[in-house]
């Protein structure tokens, strides 16, 4: 059979699909975005977000129940975790899905798929874990998983297949929605921001652990980069209802409610867009806004255990996506003990005031931006295609 819409006489395509964290329910949601079209009567559920949702995605369960990071955090989830894996494979083993797709959320994803492949589902997972970075052992589980990887770097492409799993190189998805040329008059009118403002960014995760570890210090910083300039605006895009209150209390905590913060229920780009300079927890996130062009401070605390396991498994020096794209600091990177409120508000001050770097990190984002184009949703879509016409 070649790739098809719905061909007359066959089950609409049954699709399964679970992305873990707000990030995931984005990258999915490009790949849903290429296939709806495609198959327009095509049952597709699983766990995910909103976004996913716009396009008759039905979420089981509640995706916020698997942001969850860190290797202690996890532990202290992990009865919950295990119990909505085991619910969910159990069901799909009954309902044999024409394909699973695990998007990101890799600890929670390659177990359910290696269990599917067995049983005869067949798999695919987008976006590889960071193998290049860090836990590099974490290649003979994905080779175990049997999952057709869909990567969005490059390099990618040849780490997988030199280890014998099928992968396709779909470009990033960001750089598809992200516009090259950001329009800040737009999105600061969006926001009711003076074009004229300083603005400033603040986004400590998406995760509640997240929030946790890194709110102090963020809007500490705030608090000291306001004592330099008054005039500075500071804006703090919300993934969720839970996290704006968690944001909210947490910030009552440290004492530092007098700080003014225009919160935000979402609307993340809006806010990359909008700003002068970004204050940004390592992840995803630090690549969207290198995708807009803006200077930024990447940092990053997590529970003190966990921290002291994972700085000695890294590969290399950087964390932060657009530092270890560039292969050097072109932005700085903050982490734990380092990212105090007064480091934070001298390395963000510093990236709003140095006007040639920020020249700099515009052609340098620029560069990066095109070298990820691609049409992810076309080619993604046409890769899980492929993979479900092999075994209709």
């Amino acid at each position: 059979m070649a790739l098809f819409a719905n061909v007359s006489g066959t089950p609409p395509v049954s699709i399964a699909m679970v992305a873990g964290e707000t990030s995931g329910d984005l990258l999915a949601s490009c790949l849903l975005s290429g296939l709806r079209p495609r198959l327009p009567d095509a049952s597709i559920y699983g766990i995910g977000g909103p976004k996913m949702a716009d396009y008759g995605f039905v979420s089981h369960w509640a995706m916020d129940k698997l942001a969850v990071n860190g290797l202690f955090e996890v532990l202290a989830h992990y009865r919950e975790l295990k119990g909505i894996q085991v619910a969910l494979r159990d069901r799909l083993l009954i309902e044999k899905p024409d394909i699973f797709i695990g998007v990101d959320a890799p600890d929670f994803n390659f177990g359910l798929e290696t269990q599917l492949n067995q049983a005869g589902i067949p798999t695919v997972h987008f976006i590889g874990p960071s193998i290049w970075a860090w836990r590099g052992g974490r290649i003979k589980k994905i080779a175990r998983s049997g999952s057709h990887m869909l990567v969005i770097f490059p390099f990618e492409e040849d780490i997988y297949r030199e280890a014998g799993i099928p992968a396709t190189y779909v470009g990033h998805p960001l750089a598809q929605v992200i516009p090259m040329v950001p329009d800040v008059a737009s999105a600061r009118a969006a926001l009711g921001l003076s074009t004229t403002a300083t603005v400033v960014a603040i986004l400590p995760g998406s995760r509640l652990s997240e929030l946790r570890y890194n709110t102090a210090s963020f809007v500490g910083a705030a608090k000291l980069l306001a004592s330099r300039d008054k005039n500075i605006r500071f804006i703090a895009p919300m993934a969720g209802p839970k996290q704006r209150a968690l944001f909210v209390e947490l910030i009552k905590e440290a004492g530092l409610q007098d700080v003014e913060i225009q919160v935000l229920d979402g609307r993340s780009h809006v806010a990359m867009e909008a700003a002068d300079a970004v204050l940004v927890a390592s992840g995803t996130a630090s690549l969207e806004v290198a995708l807009y062009k803006k200077p930024m401070v990447i940092a990053y605390k997590m529970m003190r255990a966990t921290w002291e396991i994972l700085r000695h498994m890294s590969y290399q020096p950087w964390i932060g996506l657009p530092n270890i794209l560039a292969r050097e600091f072109l932005v700085p990177e903050l982490l734990q003990h380092a990212a105090t409120p007064q480091k934070l508000a001298d390395a963000l001050w510093e990236q709003l005031q140095d006007i040639p770097h920020r020249e700099k990190l515009r052609e340098r984002f620029t560069l990066m931006h095109l070298s990820l184009l691609r049409d992810t949703a076309n080619e993604s879509a046409l890769a899980v295609l492929k993979v479900i016409d092999q075994r209709r």
